[in-house]
């Protein structure tokens, strides 16, 4: 059904630290928006986010908390919790459609709909994933660093992350999950760092609230560690970028301008959809920065 409410001048759709950031840039500017989010973002198990300077340490629930309050403060802003699952262009602006049928219309679209981790189907990874099983080591390193670390990942990744890995504990193991492909000049430079590589695969995560005690592989070796790093594949969490016709890149990712701009006039896109660094304090950057093209898009219009 159509929606009663006027048209808006942008929809934002995700309400996390991307979009919040782009709606209280254009609340600030007193532009009509709405925000569209389902509460779904990929680290609503994470207990505490870090490297946002000022707010190290907070948890991502109590920042979208208060980024809520904060933008929705702002009398032009409104925000729905719904999924928006179509968004069509029109001759004069863009409509979103959302699970709950309503359908609203805005001149420029944000797509700050953000990444999801298609994860490993080993039991416990699920419930320890942002808890003790982790992506980031800028995001969670320093809490687990000198401690006994994993690594679950095989070939040319496996020996990057284990690089990375390296730098905050020594004390690491790299665990293939199955035969390792890594070149055999790779797996000379981990064992001269004293990695070990076991290849048995991996049949459960042992865990207590998703806090891991180790990994239980097929041969009942129980290997204990404090945290393991995986990177399972990641995917756009929604598909109206590509509904809309916006190029995509070779890895997934929406294709942007510095300023957020999409391959189609008026679709912008913010946050993870379009970038690897998935961290907190640069998704809000990317909204501010998105939000004040907008801005200025609009006033080029509108003051001719």
């Amino acid at each position: 059904m159509e929606s009663s409410f006027p048209a808006y001048e942008v929809i934002i759709v995700g309400g996390s630290a991307a979009g919040l950031s782009a709606a209280l840039l254009l609340g600030r500017s007193l532009r009509r928006l709405l925000v569209i989010d389902n509460g779904k973002p990929a680290n609503r198990q994470t207990p505490h986010s870090h490297s946002f300077l000022t707010r190290d340490g907070i948890s991502p629930t109590e920042l979208n908390t208060i980024a809520r309050e904060q933008a929705l403060a702002y009398p032009t802003v409104r925000l729905i919790d719904d999924t928006a699952v179509t968004a069509t262009q029109h001759a004069t602006g863009f409509s979103v459609t959302t699970e709950t049928g309503n359908t609203y219309r805005a001149d420029r679209i944000v797509l700050a709909t953000g990444l999801k981790d298609e994860l490993w189907p080993i039991p416990g990874f699920a419930e320890c994933w942002g808890i003790s099983v982790l992506h980031c080591p800028y995001c969670h390193g320093y809490e687990v660093h000198g401690q006994a670390l994993g690594i679950l990942a095989n070939g040319d990744a496996a020996f990057e992350m284990s690089r990375l890995i390296y730098h905050w504990s020594p004390r690491l193991t790299l665990f293939t999950n199955g035969p390792s492909t890594l070149s055999v000049e790779q797996a000379e430079k981990l064992q001269k760092h004293q990695i070990e590589i076991i290849e048995t695969p991996i049949t459960e995560i042992p865990h207590q609230n998703g806090q891991l005690s180790g990994l239980l592989l097929a041969d009942q070796t129980h290997y204990p560690l404090t945290a393991l790093f995986s990177r399972p594949p990641i995917v756009q969490a929604s598909d109206l970028a590509r509904q809309l016709g916006c190029v995509h890149n070779e890895l997934g990712f929406v294709q942007v301008d510095d300023f957020g701009r999409t391959s189609i006039p008026g679709v912008f896109a913010a946050g993870d959809t379009h970038t690897m660094m998935r961290q907190v304090v640069v998704a809000a950057a990317n909204g501010l920065r998105t939000a004040a093209m907008i801005n200025k898009e609009l006033i080029d219009e509108y003051f001719n």
